[in-house]
């Protein structure tokens, strides 16, 4: 029985890192599908005073900018993809809030996995940022294999063994 793999992308090396662990749990026959979300800024609206028209212009400009990039983002590593394995590799560029639209994406297509990294926020960053694999975990359809930011953990681990020494 084949499977369906979802892997979503930013655009950042992290990200990509978790495609190294996709591609080791694919089989031939299966299908993985990459997804870039172009996240919307909220604009605020102001009821006394209006928005200037150059924002609003700019916003669109931005995200008319952005969603072909991302396209040939993930064209590339699809193609990539195709010339390592033996798989069908698709593509999807959405635009939302990354999180809703990862969920909604693995319960539209049908997936059976997520495979993704997360970049290893903590502290003040977490609650501010909040955490996009978090969320994932929390309400997705499938199971969701997590690829730590290793880089991040070495950090931490370098700061403590530092504090640690200067006591």
């Amino acid at each position: 029985m084949s499977r369906h793999i979802l892997v979503p992308l930013d655009g950042s090396q992290l990200a990509e890192r978790s495609l190294e662990e996709a591609e080791r749990l694919v089989n031939p026959g299966d299908k993985m599908t990459l997804l870039t979300v172009v996240p919307v800024p909220e604009i605020p609206i102001y009821d006394f005073y209006p928005i200037p028209m150059t924002v609003v212009q700019d916003y669109e400009a931005g995200v008319n900018d952005a969603l072909p990039y991302a396209q040939e983002y993930l064209e590339r590593i699809a193609t990539q993809l195709r010339e390592k394995i033996d798989i069908t590799v698709n593509v999807v560029v959405e635009l939302g809030e990354p999180h809703a639209v990862i969920i909604e994406t693995a319960k539209k297509l049908p997936v059976d996995l997520i495979v993704m990294s997360t970049h290893g926020r903590s502290g003040l960053n977490r609650w501010l940022f909040g955490s996009v694999t978090t969320k994932v975990l929390s309400s997705a359809c499938c199971p969701v294999v997590v690829i730590p930011n290793r880089g991040r953990a070495e950090e931490q681990a370098a700061a403590d063994a530092e504090a640690n020494v200067s006591q």
